[in-house]
């Protein structure tokens, strides 16, 4: 099965849930029988939803990340390494046609931090196929990414127990 018309999305903001959105997406196209594939950036970490959706056919996760916090200010060569390695290897599946939904998961903040060339991505969108959905996740997607978007979706904080020093919990957060 394949989509007659992909779009772009994209998910922004500072609210909690913009990788659980793409999932929520991806989970659905998979029950369709869509093939998915996550590709996370600047992600290393065993998350538990990962652990869920390795059960799931037709969805795939690939992580170009490491188990640490990466810093905006003076990144690591390692995370401009892997970043890179990851939009190549998007760039890769995208004109494979293997998959039919491919999510982009915290390729924003990547752009944000600098890792990866804004228009590397930018050109990575204008040649996807038609018929491909292609979502990008996290915080500060930037303007020229919203304007060539077709859904753009901004999760905005109003409270979260963060704020209160409640530190991230195993199911919930992570």
């Amino acid at each position: 099965m394949s989509l007659k018309k992909g779009f772009v999305h994209v998910y922004t903001g500072n609210g909690k849930g913009k990788t659980t959105a793409a999932i929520g997406l991806g989970v659905r196209a998979a029950g369709a029988g869509l093939r998915v594939i996550m590709i996370q950036f600047m992600k290393g970490r065993r998350y538990s939803e990962l652990d869920a959706l390795h059960h799931l056919p037709n969805f795939t996760v690939v992580q170009f990340g490491r188990d640490e916090f990466v810093s905006k200010e003076k990144p690591e060569q390692v995370d401009i390494n892997l970043a890179n390695k990851g939009l190549r290897y998007a760039q890769e599946v995208i004109q494979s046609n293997t998959y039919d939904l491919v999510i982009l998961d915290e390729v924003n903040v990547a752009l944000d931090y600098q890792l990866i060339p804004l228009q590397d991505v930018l050109e990575l969108i204008s040649k996807k196929p038609t018929e491909l959905e292609l979502v990008c996740t996290g915080r500060y997607a930037p303007a020229e990414l919203v304007k060539d978007a077709d859904i753009v979706s901004e999760i905005l904080e109003i409270k979260h127990p963060f704020q209160t020093g409640v530190v991230s919990r195993k199911g919930i957060d992570w």
